[in-house]
């Protein structure tokens, strides 16, 4: 067996539309070596937007997707795990009981971010192999439930997170398939009022 560069680490993501896990150890060289990427369509977010809860459905098959995340990361022997949830479970009346059921099915502890800790996270995931002095960076986190725009050089400097995403927008306005152009005009136009306070 090749020797290892470095301990191993995992990432786990539970995302509104998408659950991930990154299993890596420090290259020799710098950087990451990926042992592991796998990213799951879960859809945690599943009508959190009008319900105001996660439904049932939708944390059952991120507990199940989480169960085998988490035989993963023992498989390989990890000695550190972060793991998160982002908007679904920020705006779930039920998403305190979400992080306990998914711990246990992880095996490790999931912490819920703020809108700002995510988008100063996606930066430096964004920028860290990007040479400074080509900065400044404006680093857009488009997920299912909110958008993150994020500007700095090697740190954030200013984090935005709004509520506009691929999950919550579709299922406000996209009723239609193919969408019907009333139904991208009102998307479009929720979507550019936050982006105007964004630019504010």
């Amino acid at each position: 067996m090749r020797e290892l560069a470095g301990p191993l680490v995992a990432a786990v993501d539970c995302g509104t539309n998408s659950t991930r896990l990154l299993v890596a150890r420090p290259g020799a060289q710098g950087g990451l070596e990926q042992l592991e990427r796998l990213m799951t369509i879960t859809r945690l977010g599943a009508g959190v937007d009008t319900r105001g809860d996660l439904a049932p459905e939708a944390v059952a098959r991120t507990l199940d997707v989480l169960g085998r995340y988490g035989e993963i990361v023992r498989g390989h022997g990890v000695g550190a795990v972060r793991a998160t949830a982002t908007s679904a479970v920020r705006d779930a009346a039920n998403g305190a009981a979400f992080l306990t059921a998914a711990e246990a099915a992880l095996g490790a502890p999931v912490e819920l971010l703020s809108g700002e800790e995510e988008g100063r996270l996606s930066f430096l995931g964004a920028v860290a192999e990007l040479d400074p002095d080509r900065g400044p960076f404006l680093v857009v986190d488009i997920g299912g439930g909110s958008t993150e725009f994020v500007v700095g050089t090697a740190e954030p400097e200013g984090v935005v997170s709004v509520d506009v995403g691929c999950v919550r927008l579709t299922e406000r306005f996209i009723h239609s398939d193919p969408p019907r152009p009333e139904e991208l005009s009102a998307a479009l136009s929720v979507t550019e009022a936050y982006l105007d306070d964004v630019a504010r």
